[in-house]
């Protein structure tokens, strides 16, 4: 079994921009402006479907290349539905996040509609993403200090 351990590391020293350090790459979460944020990067949101549809692409481009097939563009639109009110507190009888989320991948490729379709179900099958949201993953959230 190989496992690997994934860190990433975060800080915000004011207002809701916030810096995140991913290896080498330095990347922005912050919130709109007409939210009080500066709209320096996408929101936490957005990050999570970007995270989805960043992976899909990854593992079509993968799964490609190991079955050498021709693979010439893929795109992916990832839409997520969530209820605003319980995030900001307005509501506490509701589910806090996405209560559906749809990733819509079109493939350039010299395939059959039955061989696409065949194809991105062995990407969602295989993408570590989908299955994190799709399955229960234990998360702890704790205090350092």
């Amino acid at each position: 079994m190989a496992e690997k351990t994934v860190v990433v590391e975060l800080s915000s020293e004011r207002g809701f921009r916030t810096e995140c350090r991913a290896g080498s790459h330095t990347l922005f979460i912050d919130q709109p402006k007409s939210t009080g944020g500066t709209d320096a990067g996408p929101t936490p949101l957005d990050y999570q479907l970007l995270a989805l549809g960043g992976c899909l692409t990854a593992l079509c481009r993968i799964i490609a290349s190991q079955k050498r097939l021709t693979l010439r563009s893929v795109k992916v639109k990832v839409e997520g539905t969530i209820n605003t009110d319980c995030l900001l507190g307005k509501k506490t009888d509701c589910r806090v996040g996405f209560s559906s989320i749809t990733a819509t991948v079109s493939l350039d490729a010299e395939m059959s509609a039955k061989e696409k379709e065949e194809f991105i179900a062995e990407v969602e099958r295989r993408c570590p993403i989908s299955d994190n949201l799709q399955h229960q993953t234990p998360v702890r959230v704790v205090c350092a200090g």
